[in-house]
């Protein structure tokens, strides 16, 4: 097995995810077995409970691991479902190393930093790639070298390259200024990055240098004198229009990327394959489309200070994209906050083409939420509901339709008289016992569609590809006669409101197969109003638009 580190400098949110994921596409189409893995120097055990306005989306994988958004990258890029071993966090590594102490395992050694610790990482990147039978296993390590919490993790990937030097290589993305004023790329920050991998005992071997604009030969040969390397093996990054043109760009520079790491790991360089198919996709997510179509994301994990960010839901706004390129559409896409509904009322909606109520937790800007929910309904605008949304729709209809005045989710309102919303009868185990973390209905479960609803309609028009994921189940075997999509909840439709709902022409599109779960809600005479308690923006991919936003985009357009 061989071993790719993918490592940053300079600042965080370089998209070394992109990198990682690019380089997974890059060497997959030549057809290697790659897993990409993702290691985050948190103390978190997953990604769960954390916040998303600093971390971004909370990224659920089919077997239910709740994982750094960057997972989601990766399986849009390599077009497969990974694994919960391809997410691994300071929080795992030191659990484990501290479980086993307590176990006696270690036969009564001193248990270190080093070697118990580095070991364990080793241990979980080997086992990602066991399980996944790769031959190429390619690691992100989190954050920006020289933060102090990532230290032991870059020891572990030089005690790994030590011992197998043939096996691993180090690719390092660092970032290049333009300062207007001087007029120039500055790479003395660049350079300082490297010193400091240098200082751990780490030489890089690929440099990725990140940019606004291309980098000229002068600053790249350059930074490879100064960086200790080969300037064939320094590539540049600059923003692109669209991050899937990024493998393409690292396809056409000096002796191509993917190549480049074959021959430092000794492997026999094989032919691309399947690259004509990303490169029609590319072009179509570039080309300057006619027609724009408005589409409002209702959320409330936009704000972080005096910044508006949106990497809270970034599967959905891929989502969204893919399927505009298959509609040959440029999405427009603006980020209005529930709690500003709240304040300023619902004339924050009036101009879009539809409306994206997308997940959420607690009581915090629900009010708003609804409010959206009754406009897109009672104006007949496109409404896609996801997970909380199809929550809030439920409340929305029971309100405004049954007259359930104070109908509401037992999360925003415990005491609510109409508890249409309530919490799954396990997850009230869990809580009690304060058992957050890990503990919420996650990954893919099976669902069976009502036979002529919109939903049912959608996947059987657009959904039917061969070896789709939402026809997967977890191990990977096709699901007859029904989807299987990813969940992240805690909270579900109380099914003693069910026929009531029904009744007043509540569709109830979607169940688990025992029935007992409502998975997917919508309403007649509608141009489209469709609500899912699982998450289809999690397996949308831009070679395979995911069937649900397919269709609610070409409700939108006629």
């Amino acid at each position: 097995m061989k071993y790719i580190f993918v490592s940053g400098g300079v600042v965080s949110g370089l998209g070394k995810g992109i990198v990682t994921a690019s380089l997974s596409f890059l060497l997959k189409s030549r057809g290697f077995r790659v897993t990409p893995v993702k290691a985050d120097m948190y103390f978190n055990v997953d990604a769960g409970t954390l916040r998303p306005q600093e971390h971004g989306e909370v990224f659920v994988t089919h077997d239910g691991m709740e994982t750094d958004e960057d997972l989601g990258h990766y399986e849009r890029f390599v077009h497969g479902n990974l694994k919960k071993e391809n997410y691994i966090t300071a929080g795992q590594v030191y659990s484990e190393v501290i479980k086993r102490e307590r176990a006696f395992e270690y036969s009564g050694d001193t248990v270190d930093v080093i070697p118990h610790v580095t070991d364990e990482i080793i241990r979980r990147i080997k086992l990602a790639g066991d399980v996944n039978k790769a031959e190429v296993v390619i690691i992100e390590y989190g954050g920006t070298v020289g933060e102090y919490k990532n230290g032991i993790f870059f020891e572990a990937s030089r005690i790994l390259r030590l011992k197998n030097p043939k096996d691993v290589i180090h690719v390092h993305v660092t970032y290049l200024p333009y300062l207007a004023n001087v007029g120039e790329l500055k790479s003395k920050p660049a350079q300082t990055s490297v010193h400091i991998l240098n200082g751990l005992g780490i030489q890089p071997d690929i440099l990725i240098a990140r940019s606004e604009v291309p980098i000229d030969k002068k600053r790249a040969d350059k930074l490879a004198l100064f960086c200790n390397m080969l300037p064939e093996r320094v590539f540049s990054a600059p923003d692109l229009n669209t991050i899937y043109g990024v493998p393409l760009l690292f396809h056409k520079q000096n002796h191509h990327l993917a190549t480049a790491c074959l021959n430092l790991l000794s492997l026999r360089s094989r032919k691309h394959k399947d690259l004509k198919d990303w490169q029609t996709m590319t072009k179509r997510a570039t080309r300057k489309w006619g027609k724009k179509i408005k589409i409002a994301m209702v959320g409330k994990y936009f704000v972080t200070g005096d910044y508006s960010l949106v990497d809270s839901y970034v599967s959905v706004v891929e989502a969204i994209r893919h399927a505009c390129w298959f509609w040959g559409v440029c999405p427009d896409l603006s980020w209005i906050d529930s709690e500003e509904i709240e304040k300023k009322g619902i004339g924050l909606l009036k101009r879009f083409d539809g409306i994206v109520v997308p997940q959420g937790w607690g009581s915090r800007g629900t009010e708003g939420k609804i409010e959206a929910v009754k406009y897109a309904r009672e104006n007949k605008i496109p409404y896609l509901g996801l997970c909380f949304g199809m929550q809030m729709a439920t409340i929305e209809f029971s309100r405004s339709v049954l007259k359930m005045k104070k109908a509401n989710t037992t999360e925003a309102d415990p005491v609510t008289p109409f508890p249409v919303i309530h919490i799954m009868p396990k997850q009230k185990e869990y809580l009690s016992k304060k058992q957050y973390g890990g503990t919420i209905r996650l990954g893919a479960w099976p669902c069976v569609l009502k036979t002529g609803t919109v939903l049912s309609n959608a996947y059987k028009e657009y959904g039917n590809l061969e070896n789709a994921p939402w026809y997967q189940d977890r191990n990977g075997k096709k699901v007859k006669n029904m989807i299987c999509e990813r969940h992240r909840h805690r909270y579900e439709f109380n099914n003693k409101y069910k026929k009531e709902f029904e009744k007043a022409g509540f569709v109830i599109s979607g169940t688990s197969p025992d029935g007992k779960l409502v998975e997917a809600i919508e309403l007649k005479d509608h141009p489209f109003f469709v609500g899912t308690q699982f998450h289809p923006e999690y397996i949308s991919r831009p070679l395979t638009p995911h069937p649900v936003f397919v269709a609610y985009l070409k409700a939108m357009l006629t």
